[in-house]
């Protein structure tokens, strides 16, 4: 943004410097495990808060509005809060959030800590990988990104949804948010212990608050159009067309401002001025799309589909896990010891997706495990080589005045590209399914909302 970060001359020493990186990786995945908690855990949690399936909609929209619009809130916070305190912060809120989520049902209550919980989750992201950049020369990224992926990408896509499936088959959905508290503590004691980066600051430029409120209104707008629309069959539904209107609106009315702030604004403009980031920004945009459009639609497919239980649904993900870290490591590898160049792997990563998901999209009713396995470890083997690529380009030869704006941004993009991935998979290849999920979702909150009664009764 505008305060030109330095990092002061300080010799961490090997064991400060592992606790400093264990604490970032701990830290992004209580993100992983909160951002991922409706993709099983949604048809238990409409059965015992007794929601109708507009109302559980605003836990998504709450949690994925904030979180992009903390995306873009990070890097101002950055030059006002010492990176490692933010990240504590924000870290410590997670928990608190998630800790209270868990001790209650009340709709209410649980939408307003699933906003919490998503600005926070923002917050972290951009704050911890912004962190490694600041604290690590350029050499040594490779590998440190390629942990940090471990926690941000990696976890939501494959870890996260094995874990949850297990504890809602074996205990509650609750027990989910309860997972995130000891890791949060865990996470912020690192943190505290650990030698962080010390910047040397100037004042911080005046934060723009009109840009703010129009980038959060076109958040806002974008989320519930593109999380939503399928279900109210798009144009069709009056609120669906009012909020594309205003969300557009306000796009273009921030454009214009940003335009008129001549570098004053919000948003960091020179970013694109760098064909490396605009190069990043788009393929992370399209891989976004294929990431939480397939980490979406195949768990809800195998639930409601296929009548997995959610932990042989979430297991269904696990083994690309291994695919994903092995190729994380070996893109790491090449980058750092035999000095490939990252944009080497990105063609690879591409082809990999590509293929995996044709061969998912020949999935039917009478698909099992067996049959999707092979395009699910592709797909882990694609994303892994791709992702690592994607972040050295964008963020390796930003400075440091710049550089937590362009995590913020390059972050929104692929959360965005996300959200459209969903939503076009939903309208496009699984429209034949969608109703077969919904109506799946509804049976299994249903039936499982009934079993808990008679236990109780009981």
């Amino acid at each position: 943004m505008s305060t030109v970060l330095t990092v002061a001359p300080r010799r961490a020493t090997p064991i400060s410097a592992a606790l400093l990186v264990a604490g970032i990786v701990l830290a992004t995945l209580t993100e992983a495990i909160a951002s991922t908690v409706l993709s099983l855990g949604r048809g238990d949690i409409i059965g015992d808060t007794y929601a109708t399936p507009d109302e559980f909609a605003w836990l998504d929209i709450g949690y994925t509005s904030l979180k992009l619009i903390g995306f873009i809130a990070a890097a101002a916070l950055i030059d006002r809060i010492e990176p490692r305190r933010l990240v504590i912060a924000a870290t410590l809120a997670m928990g608190l959030a998630c800790g209270l989520a868990a001790m209650t049902a009340r709709l209410e209550l649980l939408v307003a800590l699933r906003i919490v919980q998503g600005f926070a989750g923002g917050v972290l992201l951009v704050g911890g990988q912004a962190m490694l950049f600041l604290a690590y020369p350029r050499s040594r990224q490779p590998i440190l990104q390629a942990l940090f992926a471990m926690g941000s990408v990696v976890a939501p896509a494959t870890i996260a949804p094995a874990l949850q499936g297990w504890l809602i088959d074996s205990q509650s959905w609750t027990w989910i948010f309860f997972s995130v508290v000891p890791l949060a503590l865990v996470a912020a004691g690192l943190l505290l212990i650990a030698d962080g980066p010390m910047p040397e600051r100037t004042a911080p430029r005046r934060f723009d608050w009109i840009g703010f409120a129009l980038i959060a209104v076109t958040l806002f707008c974008a989320t519930y159009v593109l999380s939503q629309g399928s279900r109210w069959d798009w144009f069709e539904e009056p609120r669906i067309l009012w909020l594309t209107v205003i969300g557009i609106a306000a796009l273009l009315t921030f454009l214009g401002q940003q335009l008129l702030a001549r570098g004053q604004g919000l948003i960091d403009v020179t970013l694109f001025g760098s064909e490396d980031f605009c190069f990043a920004f788009i393929v992370s945009f399209v891989a976004g799309a294929a990431l939480f459009g397939s980490a979406f639609l195949i768990p809800a497919f195998a639930v409601s589909v296929l009548a997995f239980t959610p932990t042989d649904a979430g297991q269904l993900l696990l083994p690309s896990g291994a695919l994903f870290i092995g190729a994380l490591l070996i893109a790491a590898y090449l980058m750092q010891v035999r000095r490939v160049p990252p944009v080497a792997t990105v063609p690879f990563g591409i082809l990999l997706i590509m293929a995996a998901m044709w061969m998912l999209s020949g999935s039917t009713s009478d698909s099992g495990a067996d049959d999707m396995m092979a395009a699910i470890l592709l797909r882990g083997f694609g994303l892994g080589l791709l992702f690592l690529s994607i972040t050295l380009i964008a963020f390796g030869h930003l400075d440091r005045r710049n550089r937590a704006a362009g995590i913020g941004l390059f972050n929104t993009g692929r959360q965005l590209g996300g959200l459209i991935g969903v939503a076009a998979l939903l309208f496009v290849i699984a429209a034949p399914l969608l109703v077969a999920i919904k109506i799946g979702l509804s049976r299994y909150a249903k039936a499982r909302a009934a079993r808990r009664r008679e236990a109780k009764a009981s």
